[in-house]
């Protein structure tokens, strides 16, 4: 089996399908080298690319009202225009549409954004409007991995988001699902973090260039009897804490995991215990809280 075949109960690539499913996690600083020395990337050649972004809205910020995020990407050389569209996200997976298409030259396709059939490219006063709003750079370091007879995409991103004067770090892995079964990435993400200081993520970077801009981090609401939306604030939380650098944030996702220290699941409640606990501590993103957040998501979400 390879990435360019196709069968039936597999999950392709976005070329071939606007269908997206990605596990999406922070890594600490420290945990780069022990990332690109993992063993199961002996034997697996890195490509590196340097990739400028550059996202797309109107002055009335249409896209971001529905949560639909447009880039150009380029090397320099070559550029690739992408649309992608929120969809699910659940404890650091998503599941999301996403169309792209090759560019020549650094500019917008309109007449392709019109025929998407996405809310808001429908309305041509939108696609006239389109300004550059923010932009990222940043290095990405990828390997195509075969593993539990999927193949998965393994990227690491580290830069920087740029929205005016205000810049926040990039430190983030991707594991992109290729062909196969989605439980692969849950697989491989367990072997990584035996390795790795890491902590699901849920704010994109879209998400998070917004936020630098308005200075203004929102999170969801945490009701006791929604266990999942307990789990998403407290990540939430943790990416706000990451860019604002705010203590209020850090509390909230300790208050959240609280809550789930009330669930009817003995193994959910004790895992959000320790990790709530372990955000009282300055190192609180270590090898041992990744595979506790990790055995927590599966554990509500598989």
């Amino acid at each position: 089996m390879n990435p360019s075949t196709q069968s039936d109960n597999t999950v392709t690539n976005a070329s071939a399908s606007p269908q997206e499913v990605e596990l999406k996690m922070a890594l600490g600083r420290d945990s780069v080298d022990a990332l690109m020395a993992h063993p199961l990337l002996e034997g697996t050649p890195p490509e590196t690319h340097r990739l400028a972004n550059v996202y797309y809205d109107t002055p009335e910020l249409d896209l971001e009202a529905h949560r639909v995020a447009l880039r150009l990407r380029g090397n320099g050389e070559t550029f690739v225009q992408t649309v992608k569209t929120a969809g699910d996200g659940h404890g650091g997976l998503h599941t999301r549409g996403e169309w792209e298409t090759p560019r020549e030259e650094e500019s917008l396709d309109l007449e392709w954004l019109a025929g998407l059939g996405v809310t808001p490219f429908e309305d041509s006063r939108v696609c006239q409007a389109l300004v550059p709003v923010y932009r990222t750079d940043f290095q990405r370091t990828q390997w195509l991995l075969e593993h539990d007879e999927s193949w998965i995409e393994l990227a690491l991103d580290i830069g920087e988001i740029v929205v005016g004067e205000r810049r926040i770090g990039i430190h983030e892995i991707e594991l992109e699902l290729k062909e196969g079964r989605e439980t692969a990435l849950w697989s491989l993400a367990e072997q990584l973090a035996h390795h790795c200081a890491l902590r699901p993520a849920n704010a994109s970077k879209a998400a998070r260039a917004a936020s630098l801009r308005e200075q203004q981090w929102q999170l969801p609401a945490c009701a006791l009897d929604m266990p999942g939306q307990c789990l998403e604030r407290a990540i939430l939380a943790l990416d706000a804490f990451q860019d604002s650098q705010q203590q209020a944030f850090l509390y909230a996702s300790r208050q959240a995991l609280i809550h789930l220290t009330r669930h009817d699941d003995f193994e959910v409640a004790t895992l959000a215990g320790r990790l709530g606990e372990s955000l009282s501590r300055p190192d609180w993103l270590s090898v041992r809280s990744g595979q506790q957040w990790l055995l927590l998501m599966q554990r509500l979400y598989r």
